[in-house]
């Protein structure tokens, strides 16, 4: 008799079938390419935007998917909360041309209101299916240490829900080392402004943690 899951449990992240054949790349061109050639796993955008940055950086940070900024011009972390990313880097010392950015779905889920395209959040199937790029990405970019911006990308990593706040800090994802931390556009989302700027500043130290455990 097989033993029952607990229906929060997640066991369709490692589960899952590849969406191809166990296939393997060689380079990061090569990958990209058949990234882009895959079938969309989201309704909304059906272009993919692949990761940003050098082989063997030391940080790879992973966010949660592209936004309408980011599919149109198909480089991630370029909207407001990619301007907001890229402030709190250079805040922390950490040069964002020698990390890896990239996102835990690569394609826009959005519905259509008119002319504006609304963010979808990505279920865990679409975290499931596209966890096997995002497994493939890291295992060519070699980081060492991966940061989950958020929680959809902190489940895609560790194969299981995540409590952000209650999980802030150091956190293990398989075996890579990791860190999990806000995503960014939660820091816009703030309302008041003073609370925003303690939203940031945590944010901004959780950065400069990161970069004192690379070296």
């Amino acid at each position: 008799m097989s033993a029952k899951r607990d229906p929060g449990d997640m066991p369709d992240l490692f589960d899952t079938p590849a969406p191809e054949e166990e296939r393997s790349f060689r380079t990061l061109d090569e990958f990209n390419a058949a990234l882009r050639a895959s079938e969309p796993s989201v309704p909304g955008g059906t272009k993919a935007v692949p990761g940003e940055g050098p082989v063997g950086a030391a940080i790879a940070f992973v966010g949660e998917q592209p936004g309408d900024e980011e599919d149109r011009q198909g480089r991630p972390f370029v909207g407001p909360a990619g301007r907001l990313f890229d402030e709190a880097l250079e805040a922390a010392g950490i040069e964002r041309a020698e990390s890896y950015v990239t996102n835990a779905v690569k394609r826009f889920k959005f519905i259509q209101r008119g002319k504006r395209r609304i963010h979808q959040k990505p279920t865990a199937g679409e975290i499931a299916h596209e966890r096997w790029w995002l497994e493939r990405e890291l295992g060519l970019v070699h980081p060492r240490l991966v940061v989950a911006l958020g929680g959809t990308a902190g489940q895609a990593l560790a194969g299981r829900k995540v409590a952000v706040m209650r999980e802030r800090g150091p956190l293990s994802f398989g075996n890579r080392r990791g860190y999990l931390t806000v995503h960014p556009s939660s820091v816009l989302r703030v309302p008041d402004e003073e609370a925003r700027r303690a939203a940031y500043d945590a944010f901004v130290a959780d950065l400069r943690a990161v970069r004192e455990l690379v070296g």
